[in-house]
């Protein structure tokens, strides 16, 4: 069975017992975390969240892309959310290659150079900086209520990141 197909029946026992009567539209947290995409990162289960309670946004490294302060803004402008979680991790694969490296490698195999940035890093902690800091500068964002966390993939602990 492909893994997709694994999925899928894992979605219809899920349906069986699912209740949205419990659900509300916005974050009964008030909550919008954005995440690293990697898969040893649970956000829900690391930070006791249960359906409905938060938006979670993730890409890869976590990072404060267009894409994802596009997220946060209609989180906050049309859901009600008013603080922002970062959760960058130990052991990120975004700090294994630069962004050129990157772009050079798939324009070799491909022939057309990703006018996107990657957003590699090489320290979780100055990164979580740099994401708050370009949320907290974007006029789009209301709420710039916003703390920065770096997990500890070896503890399952999260470690606060200074902002300020």
């Amino acid at each position: 069975m492909a893994t997709t197909d694994e999925l899928l029946a894992n979605n219809r026992s899920y349906a069986e017992s699912f209740d949205l009567a419990h659900l509300a539209g916005e974050p009964a947290k008030r909550v919008a975390v954005l995440a690293c995409m990697d898969a040893r990162l649970d956000p829900a289960k690391f930070l006791g969240l249960h359906d409905g309670d938060a938006h979670v946004i993730r890409n890869a490294g976590g990072v404060a892309t267009d894409d994802a302060i596009r997220s946060i803004v209609i989180s906050q402008r049309l859901l009600g959310t008013e603080e922002i979680v970062l959760v960058h991790h130990t052991g990120c694969g975004m700090q294994t290659f630069t962004d050129d490296t990157l772009k050079d490698a798939v324009e070799a195999e491909t022939g057309i150079r990703p006018s996107f940035a990657f957003e590699s890093f090489r320290d979780a902690e100055s990164d979580v900086r740099q994401t708050a800091a370009r949320i907290k500068a974007s006029p789009f964002v209301t709420h710039k209520n916003v703390r920065g966390f770096v997990y500890e993939v070896e503890t399952g602990r999260l470690r606060e990141v200074e902002l300020d």
